[in-house]
C-alpha cells in the first residue's frame, strides 16, 4: 500500500517577512524605489490635499508612484491590477509599505498627473546626465502607434456619424413596427426585442450627444477627418498589424544609451506636424540641463514620416547635422535594386494597396523634350500641349493631354488609365526647367544619398527602435488606459519614464 506524506495546507504558519530585503540592489524595484526616495522632488502633489485639519490621511505620492511605476514594468497597465498585486505580490507590497491602495484611487492618482509629470521626468533626465548616460552625438525621433480605450466602431466624420445615427433608429422603429404587426409573440421573443431595441436607442442618443457638442476636425489637408464618440482625441491608425483606435506616441533619444529625452503623443496629427513641437521641447530640455549649445554640436535622423519641404526648411534652422529619409529612399539605394526580395516585397505591397490592380504608367514612363516642350507616351503617340503655364503650389508646370481617339484605341490603355477615357485622354505634367529650384528636399537628397549619409541614417534604426520594443514588448505598456490627450500624453511619458529608470539600475548603488 502506498504510504504518502500528511496535507498541512490546513494549518497556520507564521513566516516573518522583512520587507526591505525584498528589494536587491541592482534590481528595477531597487533603482526606482531609491530614485524616488532620495532624487525627486514630490512637493508638488502636496496641493492635492488639504486635510491636515480634517479627513483622512491621503496615500503617499511616493508610494503610489513606487507600484504604478513598477506595475507597469510588469505589464500592469490597469489600476485593477496593481490594486490586486499589492495584497497578494511581495514586492508590490515591499514598495508599498504593505499599503494597499483602492483601483479607484490609483486610477485617480494617474488621470490628475498631467502638471506633475513633466517635472518628475525632467529629474530623471537631470540623473542620467549626471551619471553619464545622455550622450551628445546623435538623437532619433520616431513614433510608436498604440491602441487607446475606445473602440473604432465609434468613429467617423459628423456627415458618418449623422447616417449611423438615423440607422439606429429606423433599426429600432423596424423592432417596435414588428410588435405592433404581430400580437402572437410569446414573452421570451418580446423581452429579447425589447432589449434589442433598447440597446439600438441607447447608442443613438449617445451619438446625438456628440452630434450636439461637436463639429468636424479639419485635418491637415483641409479636409473633415474621423473623430471618436469614446475618445475625440484618439484617431484610426494603419498598422502592420491592421487599423487601431489610437495614439501616436512620440520619442526622441540619444544613441549612447537610448535614454528617451522628448516624449507626448498625438491623435489626428499626421508625424511630419510633430516634429516642430519635438525640437522644441528638446530645446528647453537641454537649457534645464545646462548644455544648450548641444544641438549645434549633434546629429538628427529621422524616418521618412516625418519628410516634408516645411520640416527640412525648419530642421536648416535648428544648427541639427539632420538626415531625414523621403519615400523614394531605399528604391535609389544600389543595394536595393539589385536585390530580388526588396522588389518582390515592394510589389506585394503595392498590389495590397491597390487591390490587385496592375501598376500605372507614372510621369517617368513619358518622354518629355523640355527642348521642344514635346511629351510621347509609353506606346509612341503625340501628347497634345494642354497648357504652357499651370501654377502648382508657387511651381510652374507644363500639362500634356493625350488623344481621345489615340487613347482609347491604345492597346496599353489598361496599365495607363484606372477607366475607360470618356471626354479627355490621359494627362500628364512637367515642371518647366526654367522653374525648377533647388528646394531643402532636393539638398536632402543628395546629402542622405552620399556614403556617409547613409552610414549616418543606417544608425538610426539602432538608436530608436528597440526603445518601442522595450516599451511595448518586453514590458507590455502596449495600451492606454486614459482617454482623453493630456491624460494619456501623462500615460506615455510614464511608460517612458519606466524606460529611462530602467537604464539607471546599474548606475546607482
Amino acid at each position: 500500500m502506498a504510504n504518502y506524506k500528511p496535507d498541512l495546507s490546513c494549518q497556520s504558519k507564521f513566516i516573518p517577512i522583512d520587507f526591505s530585503a525584498q528589494i536587491i540592489p541592482g534590481t528595477f524595484e531597487y533603482a526606482l524605489a531609491h530614485i524616488i526616495d532620495n532624487h525627486l522632488d514630490l512637493s508638488g502633489f502636496d496641493h492635492w490635499f488639504d486635510n491636515d485639519k480634517g479627513g483622512a490621511a491621503a496615500y503617499s505620492p511616493s508610494v503610489m508612484l513606487k507600484i504604478i511605476l513598477f506595475g507597469y514594468s510588469r505589464g500592469y497597465i490597469t489600476s485593477r491590477r496593481i490594486a490586486n498585486a499589492c495584497a497578494t505580490n511581495i514586492t508590490f507590497m515591499s514598495l508599498s509599505g504593505d499599503v494597499q491602495p483602492h483601483y479607484t484611487s490609483i486610477a485617480s492618482f494617474v488621470a490628475r498627473m498631467k502638471d506633475q509629470i513633466e517635472p518628475l521626468f525632467t529629474q530623471v533626465l537631470m540623473i542620467c546626465d549626471k551619471e553619464g548616460l545622455i550622450g551628445r552625438h546623435m538623437f532619433a525621433i520616431d513614433g510608436c502607434k498604440i491602441k487607446s480605450n475606445a473602440s473604432k466602431e465609434w468613429s467617423g466624420t459628423i456627415e458618418e456619424l449623422t447616417r449611423k445615427e438615423a440607422t439606429l433608429r429606423r433599426a429600432s422603429q423596424r423592432i417596435l413596427a414588428r410588435h405592433q404587426a404581430q400580437d402572437g409573440l410569446n414573452e421570451d421573443e418580446i423581452n429579447h426585442d425589447l432589449k434589442q431595441k433598447d440597446k439600438l436607442d441607447k447608442c443613438a442618443k449617445k451619438i446625438q450627444h456628440f452630434l450636439a457638442n461637436n463639429k468636424d476636425k479639419i485635418g491637415s489637408r483641409g479636409k473633415p477627418v474621423k473623430s471618436n464618440i469614446t475618445d475625440p482625441d484618439s484617431a484610426k491608425m494603419t498598422t502592420s498589424k491592421g487599423t487601431i483606435q489610437g495614439y501616436n506616441g512620440i520619442a526622441i533619444n540619444d544613441d549612447k544609451h537610448q535614454i528617451i529625452l522628448q516624449a507626448q503623443t498625438w491623435g489626428s496629427v499626421g508625424e511630419q506636424q510633430t516634429l516642430k513641437p519635438a525640437i522644441e521641447q528638446l530645446k528647453k530640455l537641454f537649457d534645464k540641463l545646462g548644455t544648450p549649445d548641444s544641438l549645434h554640436q549633434a546629429k538628427f535622423t529621422a524616418d521618412s514620416g516625418f519628410h516634408s519641404e516645411v520640416n527640412l526648411e525648419y530642421m536648416a534652422t535648428t544648427g541639427l547635422d539632420t538626415y531625414i529619409a523621403d519615400t523614394q529612399f531605399r528604391s535609389r539605394n544600389p543595394l536595393f535594386k539589385e536585390s530580388e526580395t526588396y522588389h518582390t516585397e515592394q510589389e506585394k505591397r503595392r498590389l495590397k494597396r491597390s487591390k490587385g490592380r496592375p501598376r500605372l504608367f507614372s510621369r517617368e514612363d513619358f518622354h518629355f523634350n523640355s527642348t521642344n516642350n514635346t511629351c510621347i507616351c509609353p506606346a509612341g503617340k503625340s501628347l497634345w500641349l494642354q497648357s504652357k503655364c499651370i501654377d502648382v503650389g508657387g511651381k510652374k508646370y507644363s500639362r500634356f493631354t493625350g488623344y481621345l481617339k489615340d487613347c482609347r484605341a491604345c492597346p496599353l490603355q489598361k496599365q495607363c488609365m484606372r477607366n475607360t477615357p470618356q471626354s479627355t485622354g490621359r494627362q500628364v505634367q512637367f515642371l518647366q526647367q526654367s522653374e525648377q529650384k533647388v528646394s531643402y528636399s532636393d539638398k536632402m537628397k543628395v546629402k542622405i544619398d552620399s556614403p556617409m549619409g547613409r552610414r549616418q541614417y543606417s544608425k538610426r534604426l539602432g538608436a530608436i527602435e528597440p526603445v518601442f520594443g522595450n516599451i511595448t514588448v518586453n514590458k507590455g505598456m502596449n495600451k492606454f488606459t486614459l482617454r482623453g490627450q493630456e491624460k494619456v500624453n501623462t500615460q506615455w511619458q510614464m511608460y517612458c519614464l519606466v524606460h529611462n529608470i530602467e537604464k539607471l539600475r546599474n548606475s546607482l548603488h
